[in-house]
């Protein structure tokens, strides 16, 4: 009892020293949970005990049964394309791909790579949603695409927990094991149904009325544990139970009570499953494989990122494609249940184990990193893309003396183009993407592909001899480098800017005479556009 007490006085106290630092370099709790199963397995000693691994399914249990609360049938309609179309080419071709990766790397069997090569391709639920959510991006259109292909992985995860079932199996003939693990299936499915049907409801109607929330919550746990008792004696796993659990309880009246009632409860629960995963690390092994475990994951992070970017450029916008491709990149919390119960069913040997639990946790720990800075990356990574293509594709005018330089051929660039053309005054736009400069050309419009952070391209479109530059869109990071630019030319450049209520402590107007600030929300395009005569008539007196 005492080094029980012991136990969870050294990893509740490295819990909350670990997330008090990490909450300053915004990285997730469960890496802190991470840490804290790698501190206590240090001092205890606990690596691969077998009350590690009965601890570990117990968190399992409960980090299946969240995801199948939150599983909506009516959600999954609404963004089929996001989640069907994206979400099956995601897991199909990277599934695929890790696949071979851990055959050439690991020396595994065909069906066990193909197992872990799918679970490779899972991201991570849980810390992409919440940093999404946390940073107001996931009703943003790469947030929406990120959405969908998580919750498709979400549902890939029951096919993947039955084919461990099914090679796991004794049983050498295939296809009378598939039908049994099919009717089984079946007869559960029918079984938990009725049962919440027509026993879930008045159970919980009964234990609602005693006013008792102590005995709500131990109902819900009732409920769990039973449903995966269940499915053990019908020969699955307990998580694949709690799952079916939950979502047959999220289509119940009480969803939303049980998920306000069980959130502390289900969060320590998770910390638990992340603590033991902490606990399994053997850092003998990952010293020792430690070439491999890098290889690991530069291929996984990298291909993971080319196939999602691959075939998202095919029908979005390149920026759009790039952030979805980075946010889910990682390998996923899954991945680490998944592992472990491969071990326990002795489909891996420890060694390849440890080494694709420490690479699956080494990538979620860097994907804070990427989502709080992915409009940064992105930016970089685009510029870097422009760079070898920009130079061929703007032509020299260096004959427009005296003109309108117009950056960003976007909603109000084409409204700002199409006023400057009525007016007689030369002009020419430069824009980063290449659909809106297609749009451009296609119209007759002087519009030209180029990357406006170089200073030689924005020489190339004679900047210095233009009378007035109007800028027309407003991302912050672009506006402020694009206006660093132009100031720290020679002769002195107007600069028209709009900005919006977000950016309004942006105002350059207090630093430099020629930066001119439109706030006006109305007419906006002719704002700019008088703005930019009255500057070019002023400089011509």
């Amino acid at each position: 009892m005492e080094n029980f007490l012991q136990i969870f006085l050294i990893a509740a106290s490295s819990v909350i020293i670990l997330n008090v630092i990490f909450k300053k370099f915004e990285i997730p709790t469960i890496i802190a949970y991470i840490v804290t199963g790698i501190i206590i397995s240090q001092i205890y000693h606990f690596n691969g005990s077998h009350e590690l691994s009965d601890i570990a399914e117990f968190g399992i249990v409960f980090l299946m049964f969240t995801i199948g609360l939150e599983f909506s049938f009516k959600h999954l309609l609404a963004m089929r394309q996001e989640v069907f179309l994206n979400g099956s080419l995601q897991m199909l071709t990277c599934g695929l791909i890790c696949s071979f990766i851990v055959i050439f790397l690991l020396g595994l069997k065909n069906e066990i790579a193909m197992i872990v090569g799918f679970t490779l391709a899972l991201s991570s639920t849980a810390i992409v949603l919440k940093i999404l959510n946390d940073n107001a991006d996931i009703n943003e259109a790469y947030g929406k695409k990120a959405l969908g292909i998580l919750l498709f992985q979400d549902i890939a995860v029951i096919p993947l927990l039955l084919i461990v079932e099914i090679f796991s199996s004794q049983n050498t003939n295939i296809s009378q094991l598939v039908l049994t693990i099919f009717i089984s299936a079946i007869l559960l499915l029918t079984l938990l149904y009725l049962i919440s049907k027509y026993l879930v409801d008045r159970i919980f109607r009964f234990v609602i009325y005693t006013s008792s929330q102590e005995t709500f919550i131990v109902t819900i746990l009732f409920i769990v544990i039973g449903a995966s008792f269940l499915a053990n004696n019908f020969g699955f796993s307990y998580s694949l139970g709690a799952f079916m659990a939950g979502v047959l309880i999220a289509e119940t009246k009480y969803k939303h009570k049980i998920e306000a009632d069980l959130i502390p409860f289900r969060d320590l629960l998770l910390g638990l499953f992340f603590i033991t995963m902490g606990m399994q690390i053997q850092f003998n092994i990952v010293f020792e494989n430690w070439l491999i475990i890098l290889s690991l994951i530069l291929l996984v992070l990298i291909f993971k990122f080319i196939i999602v970017f691959g075939f998202l450029f095919l029908y979005t916008k390149k920026s759009i494609a790039l952030k979805t491709a980075f946010s889910i990149c990682q390998i996923g919390e899954f991945a680490l249940a998944i592992f472990s119960l491969l071990q326990a069913k002795e489909m891996l040997d420890i060694k390849i184990a440890q080494i694709l639990i420490v690479t699956s946790i080494i990538t979620m720990i860097l994907t804070p990193f990427i989502l709080n800075n992915i409009r940064k990356i992105t930016n970089i990574v685009e510029d870097i893309t422009l760079n070898s293509n920009s130079n061929s594709y703007i032509q020299d005018k260096s004959e427009l003396k005296n003109h309108l330089v117009i950056f960003g051929y976007g909603h109000l660039g084409q409204e700002v183009v199409q006023k400057i053309k009525r007016t007689g005054i030369p002009y020419i736009a430069l824009e980063n993407d290449l659909n809106l400069v297609e749009l451009g050309l296609s119209r007759g419009e002087n519009v030209h592909f180029a990357n406006v952070a170089q200073k030689e391209t924005l020489k190339i479109a004679n900047i210095e001899e233009c009378a007035v530059v109007i800028i027309t869109f407003n991302n912050e990071n672009k506006l402020e480098m694009l206006c660093q630019i132009l100031t720290s030319f020679s002769r002195p450049i107007d600069i028209i800017i709009h900005i919006n209520r977000n950016l309004e402590k942006f105002l350059f107007s207090e630093t430099d005479k020629n930066i001119h600030i439109i706030k006006s929300e109305k007419v906006l395009a002719r704002n700019l556009v008088q703005q930019a005569i009255e500057c070019r008539i002023q400089k011509n007196i």
